[in-house]
């Protein structure tokens, strides 16, 4: 099931480090295979993904959200 997020992109350093989104009601997702875009700490975002629950991550930071698509929000 896809979810819309939204919130700020950070740079989280658990191991060998993560990208995350943290949503306005502060929920830290932990992003997979984020695209390059996507990668700039401090970006307001809406992302549009599924959680995925068959994911396990070292960082384990929050629910792990699959990017399917972004916009920028200014």
């Amino acid at each position: 099931m896809s979810i819309q997020v939204e919130g700020t992109i950070e740079r989280k350093a658990v191991g060998t480090g993560t990208w995350a989104l943290v949503s306005k009601d502060g929920v830290t997702y932990e992003l997979h295979n984020p695209p390059a875009d996507l990668k700039q700490s401090g970006l307001s975002v809406v992302v549009e993904g599924q959680v995925r629950d068959d994911i396990m991550t070292i960082a384990m930071i929050g629910p792990v959200l699959e990017v399917k698509s972004f916009n920028v929000v200014k």
